[in-house]
C-alpha cells in the first residue's frame, strides 16, 4: 500500500539494501566517503536511466528542480555532477556488477513459468542460452583505451541471455578489439545446457571444451569447413531439412582440436530463400528442432536493440573504463528492476511502455499500479519494437 512514497521510492523498494551493502563492503566502496555514498551514486545513475538523462549536468538540473522530494526518493544528499563524476571514476564498477548479478538471481525464479512459444516437443528439456556481442561506438580522442580501429574506438558488450526469460545471465564489457570467442573461456554453464551462437564463435578448441563439459552448442558452419561424412540420417525434405549428417573434421588443425564426431544439418528456409548449415554436438534432437533452436539466436539481437533504444548505454557520463562499466552495469540493473516489478505487479505492458510511463511520474506520490490502470498494453508507442518473451508475459 502506498503511504505517501514517490514512485521512484516504490521502485527502489523492490531492491535489497542488505544485498547492496554486501556488494559495497566486498570492495570497500564507502571507505573514506563522508556524504555521497555508493547507494546515492546508484540511485542517481538509475534515475538517469529511468528518465533518459543525456549528461551529468542534465541529471543535476533535473534532481535540483524538486529538492524537497530528494529525501523521500531515497537520496541522503543533493547530487552534484562533479561529485557523481568522481564517484563513477574511482568507485569499483564490480560493486554494481555484483549487485546486478544479485538481481538476476531474484528475477530468474519469477519467470520460471514463462511459456516457450515454439513447438520443440519433448526434446527440449534443458535451458537454452543465446550468446552474442554488440559494439558501442565511441570517440577515440576521448576513449583511447578502447581503440577498435585505426581511427575509431568502441566497447563490446558481450552478453548471454536465457532465451525463455530474456534475462541476461552473463555480461562482460571489453574494448572493441577483444575478439568474441575469448568470452567462451569465461562462461560457466551447467551440463546439459543448450548454447546457440553465430559463426563468430567458431573455435574448435573452445567448442570441444564445451562438449567435454556436457554443454550442447548450436552454431552455423563456415563455408570453407573441411569435413568427411561418416553417415547420413533420413530426413523429410518437405520440412526444409535437406540433409542430416554425422561428420569428422579433416582440416590439419580442426581435426586435432575437435577429434570427435559433429552433426551437420543443411536447412533451407523457404520464407527467406536462404540456406543454412548448422553444426552441433547434439545427436538426439530432431533436425528440425535444431533449426528452430537456431532461430532463437536472434532473440539476443532483439535484446540489444531494446536496451540501446531505451537505456543510456550509447552516451556515457565519463570516459574512463571504470565509469563506462559502472554506467553499463547500472543500466542492466534498471532493466532487471523493471523485469522484477513487471512480474510482481502482474503488468502486461512492454518494457518500453513501462519505462515511458515511469519516466514521467517518478516524483508523483501514487501507487505504481495505478499508473497503468486504464492504459492499454496494446497501445503502440512511437518506438515500439518486437519484445522478448520476458516482456510479453
Amino acid at each position: 500500500m502506498n503511504q505517501g512514497q514517490t514512485v521512484f521510492a516504490q521502485l527502489i523498494g523492490h531492491l535489497s539494501h542488505d544485498e547492496f551493502r554486501r556488494c559495497v563492503n566486498r570492495y570497500q566502496g564507502n571507505r573514506g566517503v563522508r556524504s555521497f555514498s555508493c547507494w546515492d551514486q546508484f540511485l542517481a545513475m538509475a534515475f538517469a536511466q529511468l528518465t533518459f538523462r543525456e549528461s551529468l549536468r542534465d541529471l543535476e538540473d533535473s534532481l535540483a528542480t524538486l529538492p524537497s522530494k530528494l529525501y523521500h526518493m531515497g537520496f541522503h544528499t543533493a547530487v552534484k555532477r562533479a561529485t557523481l563524476a568522481d564517484a563513477n571514476e574511482v568507485r569499483d564498477w564490480r560493486i554494481f556488477a555484483d549487485f546486478a548479478h544479485a538481481l538476476i538471481r531474484t528475477a530468474r525464479p519469477l519467470y520460471a513459468d514463462a511459456p516457450f512459444d515454439i513447438d520443440f516437443g519433448p526434446a527440449l528439456n534443458a535451458t537454452l542460452f543465446a550468446l552474442d556481442a554488440t559494439v558501442i561506438d565511441l570517440c577515440l580522442a576521448l576513449f583511447p583505451w578502447a581503440q577498435f580501429r585505426r581511427a575509431k574506438a568502441a566497447v563490446k558488450l558481450h552478453t548471454m541471455i536465457e532465451v525463455r526469460t530474456a534475462i541476461p545471465i552473463f555480461v562482460d564489457v571489453t574494448a572493441g578489439s577483444v575478439h568474441d570467442i575469448k568470452v567462451l573461456d569465461l562462461l560457466i554453464l551447467d551440463p546439459g545446457s543448450y548454447l546457440v551462437m553465430d559463426r563468430a564463435y567458431i573455435d574448435f578448441a573452445r567448442l570441444y571444451k564445451l562438449d567435454q563439459d556436457g554443454v550442447y552448442f548450436f552454431i552455423r558452419a563456415k563455408t570453407n569447413l573441411a569435413f568427411r561424412r561418416r553417415c547420413s540420417h533420413p530426413v523429410s525434405k518437405s520440412t526444409g531439412v535437406r540433409s542430416d549428417q554425422s561428420i569428422w573434421l579433416t582440416g590439419p588443425k580442426s581435426s586435432q582440436l575437435y577429434p570427435d564426431l559433429l552433426r551437420r544439418i543443411h536447412y533451407y528456409a523457404a520464407d527467406k530463400d536462404k540456406r543454412f548449415h548448422f553444426l552441433t554436438n547434439n545427436f538426439a534432437l530432431p533436425a528440425l528442432s535444431v533449426a528452430a533452436i537456431y532461430k532463437h539466436r536472434w532473440d539476443i539481437e532483439v535484446f540489444f536493440k531494446l536496451i540501446k533504444q531505451n537505456l543510456r548505454i550509447k552516451g556515457f557520463f565519463g570516459t574512463s573504463p571504470n565509469s563506462v562499466k559502472t554506467q553499463i552495469w547500472i543500466s542492466i540493473s534498471v532493466y532487471l528492476l523493471i523485469a522484477i516489478i513487471k512480474k510482481r505487479l502482474g503488468l502486461p505492458h512492454s518494457f518500453s511502455q513501462i519505462l515511458q510511463i515511469l519516466s514521467l511520474t517518478l516524483f508523483e506520490k501514487v501507487p505504481i499500479l495505478s499508473l497503468f490502470q486504464g492504459f492499454s498494453p496494446h497501445l503502440e508507442l512511437p518506438s515500439s519494437d518486437k519484445q522478448l518473451t520476458l516482456l510479453d508475459i
